[in-house]
């Protein structure tokens, strides 16, 4: 039986749209692209999930490795307001699972600045029964200590776990644990699969 809804954040529960975080600084759409790759999609950007980096290392790991976009790297990652958006759909999804008895979860990979200056994006945590993000645990996914490390915290059997996620790998290595897994494309296919999921389990 399922009692349990794991969710990632980015991209499920909230906008994460990397490129138009820059766009909404004011930077072209080329400058963005260009930041983007400098910075979210460099390798560091993991580690910095990870709680390993501060925001002045990995800051100036970005900027060795790009040191024409020094001073922009300097400017639209000091604060990081806006890189994670609301939805305004994921309340009413938590707490229609909650009318079901069904307990909810975060696991997630999320560096420290950005959660503290996307908390307005996060307003679904007070509905959930616990979060795991990376930052706080030193771990980030598919890596498989993520997923013992939530297990272990919060006494959980993935057995009796849907997990959900937009990254495909992440939802490979949750499916070798023995959880249900659901590769998330838009909310609409997302909860039609967890209904009919919940409605063969449960029965």
């Amino acid at each position: 039986m399922i009692d349990t809804v794991i969710f990632d954040v980015g991209g499920v529960l909230a906008n994460y749209e990397q490129k138009t975080y820059f766009m909404h600084l004011g930077y072209s759409e080329e400058m963005s692209e260009k930041l983007k790759k400098a910075t979210m999609d460099h390798p560091a950007w993991k580690e910095y999930d990870r709680g390993v980096l501060t925001d002045e290392e990995v800051r100036n790991r970005f900027k060795k490795d790009a040191p024409e976009l020094a001073k922009e790297i300097d400017a639209s990652l000091i604060h990081m307001h806006g890189l994670v958006t609301r939805r305004d759909t994921s309340i009413p999804w938590i707490k229609s699972l909650k009318k079901k008895n069904i307990k909810v979860y975060i696991l997630s990979n999320f560096a420290k600045t950005a959660l503290l200056d996307c908390a307005d994006a996060l307003d679904f945590r007070q509905y959930c029964d616990d979060c795991f993000f990376s930052c706080e645990h030193k771990v980030i996914k598919p890596d498989p200590a993520a997923f013992l490390t939530l297990f272990y915290l919060f006494h959980m059997a993935p057995c009796h776990a849907v997990f959900i996620d937009d990254t495909l790998p992440n939802i490979i290595c949750a499916r070798q644990f023995g959880l249900h897994g659901i590769h998330y494309q838009s909310q609409m296919q997302a909860e039609a699969e967890l209904e009919k999921l919940l409605m063969m389990e449960n029965d």
